[in-house]
């Protein structure tokens, strides 16, 4: 796995792990289409943009500061 992969795949894989319930938002029964949280509901928790969020988990922005990544480690 090679560091472009790596973060982007790290990063679905704990999202598609957590359900709203579990970082304190509203869970308002409606379908989702993927597994676990939503990239906005995450990126809002995290503090960064979703724009932002999106190219790291797509592997496109590869140099996300350590304060980037302990914000979204915390979320």
């Amino acid at each position: 796995m090679n560091k472009k992969s790596g973060l982007g795949e790290f990063l679905r894989m704990r999202r598609s792990q957590l359900q709203p319930a579990d970082v304190g938002l509203r869970d308002f029964g409606e379908r989702r289409r993927v597994p676990g949280l939503r990239r906005d509901e995450l990126a809002q928790l995290a503090g960064v943009g979703l724009s932002y969020y999106t190219r790291l988990e797509q592997g496109l922005s590869l140099n996300a500061s350590p304060e980037v990544l302990d914000a979204l480690a915390r979320a």
